[in-house]
């Protein structure tokens, strides 16, 4: 079969053909069918993502495909079943065995393609402003990188949790993209005075921060007291600098979220968020931002739009 893989790492991922895996105890073999790309995948060829695979490794993810086989102790139901894994790496490829447990069934109107892009960037968001941040109703949510994979479901969960949503975007056409989310206010990311402009509407409670860099040294200025702010990644490449002296004249916290670390010590904390993800989507609630679907052959072009920020919503893989 063919694999997506990093070699070594600091250089470019390689198309390669490998033997098909065989699922081990507890596992299930997936044909994969479509791989969500995610910020993470760049950071694990430079070596700098905090759970990088020793190379060669296949990268991907979070991916969605169809139960072809099951190892001794896996959930017989399973089989045949269209599933979603999170599996932290191994979706760029045609195949992939995986821990059963980790590969959620599908609601039946959910395509592979949303499927493969919906739990780390809904997952992230729900996890972030539910579960760490507490956002109530007529709260003020800043999204920055709001157009994003994760930034889009920000602005989306945001909106069902009941906040006045403000969305930080680069251009008339990612902001227009926020806006169908339902952001109520849009600012462009290379306007000046953000802080200004946030401080006209009345300044902010949550921060929901992707981005990093000057953008949330500058947002985080324009905090109400008792502001949360979210660091969710740093797709700049800048981590912003903000003072702890300054943090408590105002009584805001700053959280930090890895969602995949919970996995480590309270994995209830996703499936009980899962969960409701899934009735939401359900309901007709949530509208997965799928942006890109490329196919298998163009996965290193579906990379370079993650690393040039040319993408809106989720860059999707679709596997043959």
């Amino acid at each position: 079969m063919r694999a997506l893989q990093v070699e070594r790492i600091g250089t470019d991922p390689l198309m390669v053909e490998v033997d098909r895996p065989e699922p081990g105890p507890n596992d299930a073999l997936v044909r994969i069918a479509a791989c969500g790309l995610n910020f993470a995948d760049l950071l694990m060829i430079k070596g700098s993502y905090q759970e990088t695979p020793e190379p060669p490794f296949t990268l991907g993810l979070e991916m969605a495909g169809t139960v072809d086989a099951l190892g001794d102790g896996a959930d017989p139901a399973l089989m045949g079943q269209r599933v979603a894994v999170f599996a932290g790496s191994g979706g760029l490829a045609e195949y992939g065995a995986f821990p059963a447990a980790r590969c959620v069934p599908l609601p039946d109107r959910m395509t592979f393609e949303e499927a493969a892009g919906f739990q780390i960037a809904y997952g992230t968001s729900h996890v972030a402003l539910d579960h760490k941040a507490r956002l109530q109703p007529g709260e003020t949510l800043l999204v920055l990188g709001a157009a994003g994979g994760v930034g889009l479901t920000a602005v989306e969960i945001g909106k069902l949790m009941g906040a006045r949503v403000i969305a930080v975007a680069r251009g008339a056409e990612k902001l227009a993209v926020a806006e169908r989310a339902g952001a109520d206010h849009l600012i462009d990311a290379e306007s000046d005075d953000l802080r200004g402009q946030l401080k006209a509407l009345g300044g902010v409670d949550v921060i929901y921060d992707a981005v990093g860099g000057s953008l949330c040294e500058q947002a985080f200025r324009a905090c109400n007291p008792e502001a949360r702010i979210l660091l969710i990644g740093f797709a700049s490449g800048q981590v912003p600098v903000i003072k702890p002296n300054h943090l408590l004249v105002k009584n805001v916290s700053l959280l930090g979220l890895y969602w995949g670390g919970y996995l480590n010590f309270r994995p209830e904390v996703l499936t009980d968020s899962m969960a409701q993800l899934f009735d939401w989507y359900d309901a007709g609630k949530l509208s997965p931002p799928v942006g890109h679907v490329l196919p298998f052959d163009q996965a290193l072009e579906g990379l370079a739009m993650l690393r040039e920020r040319r993408s809106t919503g989720k860059v999707v893989i679709r596997l043959p």
